[in-house]
C-alpha cells in the first residue's frame, strides 16, 4: 500500500524558500502522477502544481508560476517542490497526493482524480 510523508514546511519570511518533499514508501511512485495541493484556513484546497509520470508535463497554478518548481527524485522515491519568493499568502497546509496511470505525458490539478494522499505539511509565510 502506498504510503505519502510530506516534510519540509515552516516558517519563512517574504521573500525566502522552502522545498517541500513527498516521499513515498510501500510503493514505486514511477508509475504514479503526483500532485501537490495547500488549503489554507477558511479556503478550499487548490492544485498548486502536478507532474507526470514521464516527468515531461509539469502544471502550475497562476499564483505560483514562476516560483515554484515541481520535481520527482525516482532513486528516492520522492517528488519535491521547490518554493521560491514565497509571498504571505503562500501560507497553508500543503498536501501531496498520487495516482496510479498508465498515461505517462498527463498529469492533473484536480484533487479528486488522486487516490493517495499525504497528511499535509503547513508552511507559513510571515515577517
Amino acid at each position: 500500500q502506498l504510503q505519502l510523508v510530506e516534510s519540509g514546511g515552516g516558517l519563512v519570511q517574504p521573500g525566502g524558500s522552502l522545498r517541500l518533499s513527498c516521499a513515498a514508501s510501500g510503493v514505486t511512485l514511477d508509475y504514479h502522477t503526483i500532485g501537490w495541493f495547500r488549503q489554507a484556513p477558511g479556503k478550499e484546497r487548490e492544485g498548486v502544481s502536478c507532474l507526470s509520470v514521464s516527468g515531461g508535463v509539469t502544471k502550475y497554478a497562476d499564483a505560483v508560476k514562476g516560483r515554484f518548481t515541481i520535481s520527482r527524485d525516482s532513486a528516492k522515491n520522492t517528488v519535491h517542490l521547490q518554493m521560491n519568493s514565497l509571498k504571505p499568502e503562500d501560507t497553508a497546509v500543503y498536501f501531496c497526493a498520487a495516482r496510479k496511470t498508465t498515461v505517462r505525458s498527463m498529469c492533473f490539478m484536480a484533487g479528486a482524480t488522486y487516490d493517495d494522499w499525504g497528511q499535509g505539511t503547513q508552511v507559513t509565510v510571515s515577517s
